[in-house]
């Protein structure tokens, strides 16, 4: 317990040396494929807020632009290298170009959705940008979904420092216990999307049989 409230203290000290340009940049790694997870920055930047020393609202939007760039060079990186790779050998990973194409087909109408749970989840976050820079993506709904999910989980973290205090393992309980219930809202949210999107095909396919044909 010792080393892990001497390892809180010294994220704390860190974040607070790097200030907001370093949650930005420390956000901007997490969510690119460098393992610095945000639960080592965000719950530090809510309790500095909590003790005066930091804005959490202003950590809050550094961790979300942070965020957004980080899933941007990712999103670029498989624009530029991932694409032209996975067409030529794909076939040897179990996905050739004709099931590339739906992977396209499918981020491109359901990729608002994938991308924002994926940043929900942990695991997924770093790495749902590549998918969607693969399928090429919308970039402004790219950005937009990923702000929003980045966002929400952001909050979430300096929620738990700004309340819990200098309790590393109450953050890192609670930290855990987020996570999860982010998790189940996902599934609640893809179950629902999944069924709305669904009577919409069935309501747009009804109205289309019911039209007269044309003279």
């Amino acid at each position: 317990m010792e080393h892990l409230v001497q390892f809180f203290q010294w994220t704390v000290e860190f974040v607070k040396w790097g200030g907001y340009p370093g949650v930005f940049v420390l956000m901007t790694l997490e969510s690119t494929f460098i393992p610095i997870p945000s639960e080592l920055v965000m719950p530090q930047v809510g309790y500095l807020a909590a003790t005066g020393h930091m804005n959490i609202w202003v950590g809050l939007l550094m961790c979300t632009g942070g965020s957004v760039l980080g899933a941007l060079i990712n999103y670029f990186i498989a624009i530029k290298m991932g694409r032209p790779l996975m067409l030529k050998y794909g076939k040897y990973f179990l996905c050739p170009p004709h099931k590339f194409e739906k992977m396209e087909k499918f981020f491109n109408a359901h990729g608002e959705i994938s991308t924002f749970t994926g940043r929900l989840i942990l695991g997924v976050r770093h790495f749902i940008s590549f998918p969607a820079g693969l399928a090429r993506m919308h970039i402004w709904k790219f950005c937009f979904y990923t702000a929003l999910g980045a966002g929400i989980w952001g909050a979430i973290l300096e929620a738990i420092g700004y309340l819990v205090g200098d309790k590393p393992e109450l953050i890192k309980k609670y930290a855990h216990q987020a996570a999860a219930g982010a998790a189940l809202l996902c599934i609640v949210i893809v179950v629902v999307y999944v069924i709305v999107h669904k009577r919409r095909k069935a309501a747009a396919a009804a109205a289309a049989l019911a039209q007269p044909p044309a003279s």
